[in-house]
This record gives structure tokens, sequence and C-alpha cells, in this order.
């Protein structure tokens, strides 16, 4: 299990594109928003255990870089920042979620948050991906 708190954000970032591209899920220890009865969120962090499989890395216009990926537990899709995880395992073993397809309307429309998908060679070594996200950071 790897900490978070003794790695750079980069280093962290760069383990999981490997493992994005390698297709190997990835268990996180997140800190996620606590909700009341009532569904509203409290602004309390509590952690959670999840094991989740990447499917696109992208960063939000708040300028959150998100990780996008299946959660193995409920087998629906959801986004993670990468400032609230808190510690991670890579696993060897291969995706077994399926995807929604891309053409399929979300069930939720998002409110409020706009993405943007930064895209880059597949050919490219890991770090010049990296570069590349942290150019998008930037703009």
């Amino acid at each position: 299990m790897r900490h978070t708190a003794n790695e750079t954000s980069t280093t962290t970032l760069t383990r999981l594109i490997k493992a994005l591209d390698a297709k190997h899920p990835v268990t996180i220890t997140y800190l996620k928003e606590e909700k009341d009865q009532a569904g509203r969120k409290t602004g309390r962090l509590v952690e959670t255990v999840r094991t989740i499989e990447v499917y696109d890395v992208v960063v939000s216009a708040a300028g959150d870089i998100l990780l996008k990926a299946m959660d193995r537990e409920t087998g629906e899709s959801r986004s993670f920042r990468l400032d609230r995880i808190e510690a991670y395992t890579v696993h060897r073993s291969a995706y077994t979620v399926a995807r929604p397809a891309t053409d399929e309307p979300k069930a939720r429309p998002a409110r409020g948050l706009a993405t943007v998908t930064v895209l880059y060679p597949v050919d490219l070594p890991i770090t010049a991906r990296i570069d590349l996200l942290a150019d998008a950071l930037a703009a």
C-alpha cells in the first residue's frame, strides 16, 4: 500500500495512469463527503475503501484532477478527486466491471461541474503524458 502523503501528486498520478494503461484495478482509501439522512452534504469527510477500475483522467473546471472509474462494489461509474486519495494499492488482476457505452445518456446529468478531458497520444512515455496533463492544469 502506498500512502499519498509520502509521495508527490505527480508520482501518485503517474502510478495510477500506469494502472489505467495496464488495466489493473486499484484499491483506494478515499475521503468522501458525508451526507445526512436527507442526502445533503454535511461538509465532513469520512474515510472509505473502494476497489476501482480507472478508465479516464480529467481536470475539472475548478482545477481538480479527477479519476473516472468503475466502482467494483456497486458496478457504477464514479469520479474520485486525486487530492482526496489517502492510500492506494495497484493490483495485478484484470478489469472485470463492464463500462457504459460512450453514446449512452447519463442517468443523472452533472450540474455546475465542467470537465476538460486531456487527450494524449498513447505511444508517449508516461512522463510525457504527465507533462501534458500538468500543462493542461496550468492553462
